[in-house]
């Protein structure tokens, strides 16, 4: 039996809502912070040389349209799943079907980045033990409730903002600092920047956790178009400052050969203890951006189960703590095996093509909106899809090829399960 939009399957425990603006702005929060500082401004260096800035303001400009189209559809259709039931409500069920798969397989691979970050920053020997630990703690926070969730990812945000802010004022206060080194090196032209820009994407995409929260946060069709821009506005604010911090202590050529911008912007400054300060704060922003990341994928493989897509006992929630737990375990365990086993850098350029493949979808969907409907101009779901597109093939090679042949796995599964169905009609 399918779920109705906004609407939960009959008979079934409900999921709670209780998160309002702050809560869902924390969410989002959780998610970028994490995933844009410390692990996506180095490769994003060394694709785009001094034209990084360029990509980041290209990156933002997609998020923004993405962030707009999902905002607009979440608050007509508050329900969990984010663009895996926008693209079956408004485009048909295929389209839904491939953005889930896009969702789950993308986060999922941005889950054991963000483990892998926690394991290199906190015990580099042990990074791959570090990490599957940690996936089976965040697991267990999420199965105790969103609500605990929300308020550790608040924690989280407050501690990771603080220690950025640290890093901002005492690099630039240092005297260390050379605006020259912010536009030098070399160019990498209009393809670098481009392949910048679908890497630093992955650093924008945290605000999905909001709208992929639809059936739990209060009154969504006014908190989740709050929300969304919010979350994105302070987030890009925040990574233009640290950007330009770590250019201007680095340069681009610098920033490209670090594993660990941030401490060696820091240990340039020459600041005692502040490079220590900022790996523990990189071990704490990659916790909350994990848990954030866990919440919304096991949201989405939820509401796939719910339409078949996925086995349904993974639509199941949990009578007391109102959580997907069947689908938070599993999910738990897919991130714990590949963490185990993956590349951080190879992960995020994987990650980013299923993400705006996915987020390619949610603007064809916004576009099929009527004014009625909350469509307002459809110049933004336009840019959004030709963004969205033009950054996930200016992606590394391996993982465009990666991506396009999992995905069309998938919708291979897809069109021969409805084929066995119509058979057996």
């Amino acid at each position: 039996m399918r779920e109705p939009p906004g609407g939960s399957v009959e008979g079934q425990p409900q999921l709670r809502r209780e998160l309002g603006v702050p809560d869902a702005v924390v969410v989002g929060l959780g998610a970028m912070l994490g995933a844009g500082i410390f692990a996506v401004l180095a490769p994003a260096s060394g694709a785009a040389g001094s034209g990084l800035l360029w990509g980041l303001a290209a990156a933002a400009v997609v998020a923004y349209c993405n962030a707009t189209s999902s905002a607009r559809l979440a608050a007509r259709y508050p329900a969990a799943g984010g663009t895996y039931v926008y693209g079956r409500e408004r485009l048909g069920e295929f389209w839904g079907y491939l953005a889930g798969c896009a969702f789950v397989v993308g986060k999922t691979a941005s889950c054991a980045a963000m483990a892998l970050t926690v394991g290199s920053y906190a015990w580099p020997g042990e990074m791959h033990a570090v990490a599957c630990g940690v996936v089976v703690a965040v697991t267990a926070v999420n199965y105790a409730g969103v609500q605990k969730s929300a308020w550790f990812i608040r924690a989280v945000v407050a501690v990771v903002l603080a220690v950025l802010a640290a890093v901002v004022v005492a690099s630039l206060a240092s005297g260390r600092a050379d605006a020259a080194r912010i536009g030098g090196g070399p160019d990498a032209g209009f393809t670098g920047i481009l392949q910048a820009a679908g890497l630093l994407f992955f650093a924008f995409a945290g605000y999905a956790r909001i709208t992929t929260l639809g059936e739990e946060v209060r009154d969504p069709a006014r908190t989740i178009p709050r929300a969304v821009p919010l979350a994105l506005g302070i987030a890009l604010g925040v990574y233009v400052a640290v950007a330009v911090t770590a250019l201007a202590m680095l340069g681009p050529a610098g920033l490209a050969r670090t594993a660990a911008p941030l401490s060696d912007a820091a240990a340039a400054a020459g600041v005692p203890g502040l490079a220590q300060t900022v790996r523990a704060g990189a071990v704490v922003a990659a916790l909350g951006a994990l848990l954030a990341l866990v919440l919304g994928v096991s949201r989405t493989v939820m509401a796939m189960a719910r339409d078949g897509h996925l086995p349904r006992a993974l639509a199941a929630v949990h009578p007391r703590f109102r959580v997907p737990h069947r689908a938070d375990l599993v999910v738990g365990a897919a991130v714990a095996v590949l963490a185990a086993t993956a590349d951080v850098r190879g992960a995020i350029a994987f990650s980013s093509f299923g993400v705006l493949v996915y987020y390619a979808i949610a603007n064809a969907s916004a576009w099929t909106l009527t004014s009625a409907e909350g469509r307002r101009r459809r110049v933004v779901p336009a840019v959004g899809l030709a963004g969205c597109l033009a950054l996930a093939f200016a992606l590394p090679l391996p993982a465009v090829l990666a991506g396009s042949a999992v995905l069309a796995a998938l919708g291979a599964v897809h069109g021969l399960r409805r084929a066995l169905a119509a058979d057996r009609r």
